[in-house]
């Protein structure tokens, strides 16, 4: 499989995610419906800079070899942030009554990310000469 092109997907949607929640965190507040106070908006801005913190880690790692022994922190801390977002997304989606298509789409987009994650992490990347 070619891991650039994953890495690079997911690095775009990830620094898409932080980049909105970095900009527009009182609006994102407001338009979920939650309290918006000081604590709200921090978090917010923490959960922005995970996503970027991810996003350009998964750019910066997107030329390498990856997977079986190689890159290995990388590829496990991708599975984990989609596996666990992909668990955590479905069982809200079948709850939750507003925005449910912003819940569904992502809950389809980390169910993805997670299969392509796992997939990754479980074999082991065919080394092509230059």
């Amino acid at each position: 499989m070619n891991t650039k092109i994953l890495m690079t997907s997911s690095s775009l949607f990830l620094a898409i995610i932080g980049i909105t929640l970095s900009f527009l965190p009182n609006e994102i507040i407001d338009y979920l419906n939650v309290e918006s106070n000081v604590i709200t908006i921090l978090f917010v801005k923490i959960l922005s800079a995970l996503y970027l913190g991810f996003g350009i880690l998964n750019w910066m790692a997107k030329g390498t070899l990856i997977g079986g022994i190689y890159n290995k922190p990388i590829a496990f801390g991708n599975l984990m942030h989609f596996g666990v977002g992909a668990v955590a997304l479905v069982k809200v989606a079948s709850n939750i009554q507003t925005h449910s298509e912003i819940i569904i789409s992502l809950s389809i987009i980390y169910v993805v990310f997670a299969i392509l994650f796992v997939y990754i992490f479980k074999t082991n990347p065919i080394k092509t000469e230059k």
